[in-house]
């Protein structure tokens, strides 16, 4: 797919925007949305944000875009530096990439990447969400850690197989597909 450092970043940029949008709502609708809606008496997810001024991070409640742009941060970072260069190294261990039909080596780094960012973000959305007014325990910050990894991995893994990989794939390539047809056109001109 991504040929040089360029395409890679726009590949992950592409990935991260679609990935952390869908974990802030899985976090705040599925994984947590009857404890907010409960803890506020009220009977709508965005109601309840509203009505306790923002999402509980960094110990104080901020809205909903600052969690959105924190996360993004933290996701792109990590998928550039450790998630893509790791579980393209993983794959290669696994499957030579010219002799495996590319769904299967695609399918190989995907896993590869749910599996090392999987963890990493889940410990650093322990971090950020983590209940500092009650004190910091290492152990309940491990007992959270634990716990949001076993949310996560299940949605992560199948939203990337199944949704969110095939969706920046068919948009990469039709991006990139088109960008040089343009390039040959002005080429031959």
């Amino acid at each position: 797919m991504p040929k040089n450092q360029l395409e890679r970043m726009i590949y992950a940029l592409m990935t991260v925007v679609i990935t952390v949008h869908a974990y802030v709502f899985y976090s705040l609708y599925v994984v947590n949305g009857a404890a907010i809606m409960e803890a506020n008496g009220v009977t709508s997810v965005l109601e309840a944000i509203s009505k306790q001024g923002g999402v509980y991070m960094f110990g104080n409640y901020l809205p909903i875009w600052a969690v959105i742009i924190t996360e993004f941060v933290c996701a792109y970072t990590l998928e550039c530096l450790v998630g893509s260069p790791l579980s393209f190294k993983l794959a290669c261990k696994v499957f030579n990439p010219q002799e495996t039909h590319p769904v299967i080596f695609e399918t190989a780094i995907i896993c590869a990447t749910v599996g090392i960012m999987c963890p990493i973000m889940s410990f650093i959305a322990s971090a950020l969400y983590y209940p500092y007014y009650a004190g910091f325990n290492v152990v309940t910050f491990f007992a959270e850690w634990l716990k949001l990894v076993c949310y996560n991995l299940p949605f992560a893994f199948f939203s990337q197989l199944l949704f969110i990989q095939p969706l920046v794939r068919t948009l990469f390539k039709k991006l990139f597909c088109r960008s040089k047809a343009v390039q040959s056109v002005n080429a031959n001109s």
